[in-house]
């Protein structure tokens, strides 16, 4: 029996969730970067009709989400004290 690939919504639910995850680094750079990459990663994978290839690309998806979280972790404790440039706001 063959391994079924991952329904829409679990793909979009881990979607979502790297989303989230980027979204809690407070390095702008990091943050663009983890948000660019996982969309990148997503539309890469779009096209996967083979449903073994498809489960293994989801299962990899899960696992760089787990590594995403602690990353989102060991960078808040060594945040930087001043914003970058580019999310200061103009007076």
């Amino acid at each position: 029996m063959a391994a079924a690939g991952p329904a829409k919504t679990e793909v979009l639910s881990l979607f979502r969730a790297f989303l989230r995850t980027a979204r809690q680094f407070s390095d702008y750079n990091i943050r663009e970067y983890t948000r660019r990459r996982a969309a990148d990663a997503f539309r890469e994978n779009r096209a996967l009709a083979d449903a073994p290839a498809a489960a293994a690309a989801f299962a990899d998806g899960k696992q760089q989400l787990e590594v995403a979280k602690r990353q989102v972790l060991v960078y808040s404790l060594y945040a930087p004290k001043a914003k970058s440039v580019v999310e200061m706001k103009i007076q």
